[in-house]
């Protein structure tokens, strides 16, 4: 597993805690004190995962994530201060994997560094060789991608996983835990309202009218069922 993390966090006793921590435990890191050296050494680092503080003193951790997702699909996990839900909902949409509140405790961070890394890499190697077809929409595992009607979107991760989860089991009713365990792994807590806003911003993605959508239609008291077409 490639081990190389960006840390971009311009609190000094955080950065070097967290980069202790994280040598300590076989990982090599760079740290970036605000966002443009950020940026910039995440053009030039290629890193394996991205860790992002949201208070940064040059440009807000939000612009860098969606400036990142932009151009990269490297994982990134947000590391803030702030527990309400708009926030981390906010950070997930403009593309981070995960995110941890502050203050956290090395090992709950490097445990989430690790579920990130083998997603992106399962993701990346499963099923290598598939191509997948659904209507309109063709995905490329091996490359990451997805094309609709001949524009290709971007997806960050758990969307990715998800769609690709849907497209495998084309016409059935998968349940929300079904859904929640493959694509947040079995090692996270089954959560409801992360999956459904994901759903949500999958299908604002995907479909030519969210509102009644074509390919992921909503099962009552089970989950959701992907309509190949």
């Amino acid at each position: 597993m490639n081990k190389k993390v960006l840390l971009v966090e311009d609190e000094a006793p955080i950065a070097d805690s967290i980069e202790y921590s994280l040598k300590n435990d076989g990982f090599d890191v760079v740290i970036a004190r605000n966002g443009i050296a950020g940026l910039t050494a995440a053009r030039n680092m290629f890193p394996s995962i991205i860790i992002l503080d949201l208070m940064l003193p040059d440009i807000s951790g939000m612009d860098l994530c969606r400036i990142l997702r932009r151009e990269t699909n490297i994982p990134i996990i947000i590391l803030t201060a702030k527990a309400e839900e708009v926030d981390r909902i906010m950070g997930l949409e403009f593309g981070a994997d995960d995110y941890i509140t502050k203050p956290f405790s090395a090992r709950e961070l490097i445990a989430r560094i690790r579920a990130v890394l083998r997603r992106s890499k399962n993701t990346l190697n499963e099923d290598s060789k598939t191509r997948l077809t659904a209507g309109d929409i063709i995905m490329d595992i091996p490359k990451r991608s997805v094309t609709i009607r001949d524009n290709r979107i971007h997806l960050p991760l758990k969307q990715f996983e998800l769609l690709k989860t849907f497209m495998i089991h084309p016409d059935e009713a998968l349940t929300r835990n079904f859904l929640f365990q493959t694509v947040w792994n079995s090692d996270s807590e089954y959560d409801t309202g992360t999956l459904d806003v994901h759903i949500r911003w999958l299908r604002e993605k995907i479909e030519n009218d969210p509102a009644k959508p074509d390919y992921i239609r909503t099962i009552r008291r089970v989950g959701y069922k992907f309509v190949a077409g």
